[in-house]
């Protein structure tokens, strides 16, 4: 495992502990979703302290921190072990979730919902850029990671593209492969925002978390490289569960 240090936080420098502990944390947090403990054992308090350049206390105090949130378990005889992996989804590339997710595990999708609707939201035919009343076609798919619920996904897709992606494979196949088969073309972008919310009751029933548990509400509008847009797309995606991920390269200076 490449060391990390953290020494500059630990050392009796004046930062309040609960600073170095939450900089120990972050550090930690960042190697479990880096699988650099493969067994999904952590070391020991001591070898910890060794690898990070921390004292006992601030990574006994770094510990507990990730405990509170669900990331790990500690129990006497066995040490600490991450409760549940966090898995790494790529904001830098146009993908499906099941496609990143592929030899992670055992995908599923419960199709919830799948019908045509006669008229679109106001707010969601205008990202569609089509009249409300042209109507399309809704999904709903809860999907679950060798067995455990991992995100609550909705679309609004046109109705040309959705009526052929009703008739496709929507339990075992991402929605992306869906539409590129419905269209007859590749996709070509889509802009994305993510934002922490807290799940409402109905979203932490499905997903197998307490109401107003943090999670991930990732808005994504999907267009064809011709720049027709066709999937309105909202994702609750457990927190606990995914880290989201970039590339991001610096460009120049940003134009009015």
């Amino acid at each position: 495992m490449t060391r990390v240090t953290v020494s500059a936080m630990d050392h009796h420098g004046g930062r309040p502990r609960a600073e170095r502990a939450r900089a120990l944390a972050d550090a930690l947090r960042q190697q479990i979703t880096d699988d650099a403990f493969a067994d999904g054992v952590l070391p020991d308090e001591r070898d910890l302290g060794r690898r990070f350049g921390a004292s006992r206390n601030a990574v006994r105090d770094a510990l507990a921190l990730l405990r509170e949130e669900g990331l790990i378990t500690r129990r006497r005889g066995v040490g600490t072990t991450v409760l549940l992996p966090k898995y790494a989804h790529g904001l830098d590339r146009l993908t499906g979730l099941a496609e990143e997710l592929t030899g992670r595990g055992t995908v599923t999708n419960e199709v919830r919902v799948a019908v045509e609707v006669p008229a679109l939201p106001a707010a969601i035919a205008s990202r569609l850029e089509v009249p409300a009343g042209a109507g399309g076609v809704y999904v709903e798919r809860l999907r679950r990671l060798d067995g455990l619920p991992l995100s609550l996904d909705t679309s609004y897709l046109t109705v040309d593209v959705g009526r052929a992606v009703l008739a496709g494979d929507l339990r075992d196949r991402d929605v992306f492969g869906l539409i590129e088969e419905a269209a007859g073309a590749r996709l070509g972008r889509a802009e994305v925002a993510v934002h922490a919310v807290n799940a409402d009751p109905g979203t932490a029933r499905l997903l197998g978390i307490g109401p107003g548990a943090a999670v991930f509400a990732l808005e994504r509008l999907t267009r064809l490289a011709d720049g027709r847009p066709v999937d309105a797309e909202s994702i609750r995606i457990r927190a606990d569960r995914m880290a989201l991920r970039a590339t991001l390269r610096r460009g120049g200076p940003r134009t009015s």
